[in-house]
């Protein structure tokens, strides 16, 4: 079941455009599963160092927009600098400026 979930997490992901950033709570709202943003997180954590899946995991922020998965990449800056090189603009150090990149998947039908 949770293999099911995580292809479903991948896929409204994938769908993030370069130099937008999403929420865990609005994947998993696009999901159907409103409850379920520590879900993403984990879902992100199991692929956020591998090569293995192309997910840009890099995408997805906390509700105030801060990277708070940046410590499971390969090094704690790759998350910064992987959204930093599409452009995606910073509020403070670690913190997105969430208002002008935000990507709602929900609004284009990624459920």
């Amino acid at each position: 079941m949770a293999d099911d979930f995580y292809a479903r997490v991948y896929e409204v992901v994938r769908r993030c455009p370069p130099g937008r950033v999403t929420t865990y709570g609005r994947v998993a709202r696009a999901l159907g599963a409103p409850r379920a943003s520590r879900g993403v997180g984990w879902a992100l954590r199991a692929v956020a160092a591998s090569a293995a899946l192309d997910v840009p995991c890099h995408r997805v922020v906390d509700r105030e927009g801060r990277l708070s998965g940046r410590r499971h990449f390969e090094t704690p800056t790759v998350m910064a600098e992987r959204l930093a090189a599409e452009g995606v603009t910073f509020a403070e150090p670690d913190r997105v400026a969430l208002a002008a990149h935000l990507w709602d998947p929900s609004a284009e039908g990624a459920g």
